[in-house]
This record gives C-alpha cells, sequence and structure tokens, in this order.
C-alpha cells in the first residue's frame, strides 16, 4: 500500500490520533527515528507535523516536540488572525465617527481616544474598576521606561480588584530588563506571562466587556471598544494568540537537531526567507536596525554564508527555515540568561 492509498484508508480525521500513530510517535521518541515506510499504517504522524524528514537519509524521519509541532501547524492560523485584526482596527476606525450618529446606546459605542493623555486616564479608569480578568498583547521587545511604570501602576490597581492579570509579548521580550522591572515588583501568582514569535498590534481587554485597540502606526490615537459582539470576537482571537505562546519561564520549542538558533534569530531568518529587509524585520519584531543586523551577522557566521544573497539559500538548506519561511521551531536558552541582544 502507497502513502495516498494509506492516507485514504485511515479510519479517522487529520485532526486525531489514532492508537498505532501514538505508538509509533513513542517509538521514535525513544529510537530518536523512525523508518518512512512505518508510517503506512499511521499517517497522521506526518498530518500533524509530528515528524520530519532526516535531511541524511530520505528514509528515516526523525520525531517533533509537540509543542513544536503545535506551533508550527498554528502558524497560518495566527497570521490569518492577525490579518483579521488588523482589518477590523480599520473598519473600526473608519466607522467610528459614526457611530454616535447610528447608535443611541453608549454601551454599544467605538469611541476614538486621540491623545497619549485621554489614553491613558482610560487605562486608569479601567485597570481600577477591574474585577476578574485583564488580558493584553504588546508588540515590540523593549518597553520604555514610562510605560513600565504605567504598567505598574495599572496592574496593581487592577489585582487590587480581584482581576488576574495575562500578558502576551513578542520573543525578544525575553531579553527586556523593563519587562524583568516590571515582573518583579508584580506578584506572581495574579500574573502570566507568554510570548510569540510574529508581531502583535497594542490591546488591552478588561473583563471581557471592553476593549483598547491601538490605531496603528499611530501611538496617541487608540479605539474603546464597548460593542458586546466585537469584544468577543477580539477575546477569542486572543485566546487562539494565547494557545499558540510560549510561557516566559519555559524554554521555546526545540529546532530542527544541529540548528542552534535563539528564537529572535529564528524569527529574523524566517522573514529574511520571505523576503523582507533589515529596517522591515527590525519593525515586525520590534527591535532596532542594528541589533538585527548583528544578528543577522551571527546568522551568516552559523550558515557559513559570504553574501546576502547566499544567505536565504543556506538558512534554508540548514533547515533554520524553510522554503516559504515557516520555522521548524527554535531552541534558546531561559530568560533569566540574557544572550547580550534584544
Amino acid at each position: 500500500m502507497d502513502a495516498d492509498e494509506a492516507k485514504r484508508a485511515h479510519p479517522h480525521g487529520t485532526r486525531e490520533l489514532c492508537a498505532p500513530a501514538v505508538s509509533l510517535y513513542k517509538q521514535a521518541l525513544r529510537a530518536g527515528r523512525i523508518a518512512r515506510s512505518d508510517l503506512a499504517a499511521a499517517p497522521c504522524l506526518l498530518e500533524l507535523a509530528l515528524v520530519h524528514p532526516d535531511p541524511d537519509d530520505s528514509a528515516w524521519l526523525r520525531p517533533v516536540p509537540a509543542s513544536a509541532a503545535l506551533a508550527y501547524l498554528l502558524q497560518p492560523i495566527a497570521r490569518e488572525i492577525d490579518e483579521r485584526i488588523q482589518l477590523t482596527t480599520a473598519l473600526a476606525g473608519t466607522l467610528a465617527p459614526l457611530a454616535t450618529i447610528t447608535n443611541d446606546d453608549p454601551n454599544l459605542a467605538i469611541t476614538v481616544l486621540e491623545g497619549r493623555p485621554l489614553i491613558i486616564s482610560a487605562l486608569e479608569e479601567a485597570s481600577a474598576r477591574a474585577t476578574e480578568e485583564v488580558l493584553t498583547a504588546q508588540p515590540g521587545g523593549n518597553r520604555l521606561e514610562h510605560h513600565i511604570r504605567q504598567a505598574i501602576g495599572n496592574g496593581r490597581a487592577a489585582i487590587a480588584g480581584g482581576a488576574r492579570l495575562r500578558h502576551l509579548y513578542q520573543h525578544p521580550a525575553r531579553y527586556s530588563p523593563r519587562l524583568r522591572e516590571y515582573l518583579s515588583q508584580m506578584p506572581g501568582d495574579r500574573l502570566e506571562v507568554r510570548t510569540i514569535e510574529q508581531r502583535v498590534d497594542r490591546l488591552i481587554i478588561f473583563d471581557r466587556t471592553v476593549a483598547y485597540a491601538q490605531v496603528a502606526p499611530h501611538e496617541d490615537v487608540a479605539l474603546e471598544i464597548r460593542h458586546p459582539a466585537l469584544v468577543r470576537y477580539l477575546t477569542r482571537v486572543y485566546e487562539v494568540l494565547w494557545a499558540q505562546a510560549t510561557p516566559y519561564t519555559r524554554q521555546l520549542p526545540s529546532a530542527a537537531p544541529g540548528t542552534r538558533v535563539t528564537a529572535v534569530q529564528q524569527s529574523i531568518a524566517r522573514l529574511l526567507v520571505e523576503g523582507l529587509v533589515d529596517d522591515e524585520v527590525a519593525r515586525e519584531l520590534g527591535i532596532s536596525v542594528r541589533t538585527c543586523r548583528s544578528h543577522i551577522s551571527k546568522l551568516m557566521q552559523r550558515v557559513d554564508a559570504h553574501s546576502r544573497t547566499q544567505l536565504g539559500a543556506r538558512l534554508v538548506r540548514s533547515g533554520i527555515a524553510e522554503p516559504d519561511g515557516t520555522p521548524p521551531g527554535v531552541t534558546e536558552p531561559p530568560p533569566d540568561i540574557p544572550p547580550g541582544g534584544e
């Protein structure tokens, strides 16, 4: 029976694992690899990205950690969600001026907040009123000092009211001294932090009843959203991003064998293979162009590339990035051991 026939004969859907597949996966983890021919009875291992081809021998497959497989499968979903968030923000910004004309109920309004003082005041008030949960998503890798002071004050106010906090950052935030300062001053039992590779626009949701979204790229313009359906949608989007993010206290998923690079370098490799230039990569990851170029230099040394033209091909050949730019996974030291970069 060939692979296509086996797939057609498989007795369950592509989102399930059968008992033979689980047994083969355990065997692969113990042995470090498994023969491709053994997967005839369990093609779902390939469909769920739990094994990948051995780069040294096409007749064999190597197991992938379940966390890395999950991140790989969620990549296209997260990108689609990110696009929908941007579309939602753009549409809300366009239609917001009409809200007071078409809707007399203030609880269903979408309000445009212009100017940092007004935004800061609204967030302080919402934090003081929070009683259940505050969800935040923050772009970039290193927050400014005044942002941290405001975050500490707002976070403490929300916790004092009984709320729990969940913060979502990009991976470069793991190396931010400002974030470590913030975490050191907050009660750990009421706060959970995770990091994610892709850029997310600033979003804060209080008690799942009101959301504040930045109107990118303007840092001094935000939307206050109270429409229940839209707040529910933004909360569901947040939960999907949260599910694929990595807890701050846990190492990021392991990369393919032999490709030891940091999370930031893995992200940079993916974006370079996608065709982005240095300043675009830096903006996407929320790091400085200088730091970005330093990581690119280290990647060139790692794959022995002598030009930027060579770099893309060698990143793919080494397994650090896939041809479509999708990373196979990453590995890096825990966040309390800074590697010397953002």
